[in-house]
């Protein structure tokens, strides 16, 4: 019987570098390896120089990331990816611009995470989400939890601005003691807020691999399992974008 040719990941990242590394260390982890052969040929794309999302979205007055990210996956794919991921969950704001560029397919982090939700806690309706506000602006959970009866729970204004602010430090390598204490205080903000499970929807945030006072479901770790069954156990590439 002819082995089945193993799936090559091309990784669309930089944003920020520190989260595309925790990605792939999440990957290396969830691997069943005995040596160096086993692991999965990831293509990484680890490019800082994306348009900044946050100028884009949130100041309204950045150039335009799309382009960027096209560009990125039709080279990934050219280099012989054979589907791709974005490591980021704004940056998913832009998934059409870099599907459309590809003949390949790319998961959609956003869908990925919900059919989980949906899957293993059916029984958790509101969600709090752990996010930019530029994914609360752009409505990227909230387009696919509305669809399924799902209500996502989002920080007060000043407790979100707090969030934005350990982000930008994740991304300045800042990951002390303060930095933890705020995100498990904006945590426990969101279980106030009726929150009966929690979205690690920032994979800055999934870098800080903090230990949260919520029951939390963390979107990059879904993503690093999601390749890994992809490449190693055969898993199909579903239809990531139903409910988009």
């Amino acid at each position: 019987m002819t082995e089945l040719k193993e799936k090559i990941v091309g990784i669309i990242g930089g944003m920020g570098p520190e989260a595309t590394v925790d990605l792939m260390q999440r990957i290396i982890c969830l691997t069943p390896a005995l040596d160096d052969i086993d692991h999965i040929h990831c293509l990484v794309d680890n490019n800082p120089k994306v348009p900044s999302r946050i100028k884009a979205i949130i100041e309204g007055d950045g150039e335009d990331p799309g382009s960027c990210m096209a560009d990125m996956g039709k080279r990934l794919e050219t280099f012989g990816a054979d589907f791709l991921v974005i490591a980021c969950n704004t940056a998913h704001h832009y998934y059409k611009n870099v599907q459309d560029a590809v003949d390949i397919p790319v998961i959609n982090l956003i869908g990925l995470v919900t059919d989980n939700l949906i899957r293993n806690y059916p029984n958790h309706r509101n969600i709090g989400i752990l996010a930019s506000p530029a994914v609360k602006i752009t409505q990227l959970y909230a387009r696919q939890f509305k669809q399924l009866g799902l209500v996502d729970v989002w920080p007060d204004p000043e407790v979100h601005e707090l969030l934005l602010k350990i982000i930008k430090s994740v991304k300045k390598n800042d990951t002390g003691t303060k930095v933890i204490l705020d995100y498990q205080s904006v945590c426990r903000h969101l279980k106030d807020k009726g929150a009966e499970f929690v979205v690690v929807a920032c994979t800055e945030l999934s870098a800080l691999n903090a230990d949260l006072p919520v029951q939390a479901m963390d979107a990059a770790h879904i993503l690093a399992k999601e390749i890994v069954d992809v490449t190693k156990n055969g898993k199909a590439l579903s239809s990531y974008s139903l409910y988009l």
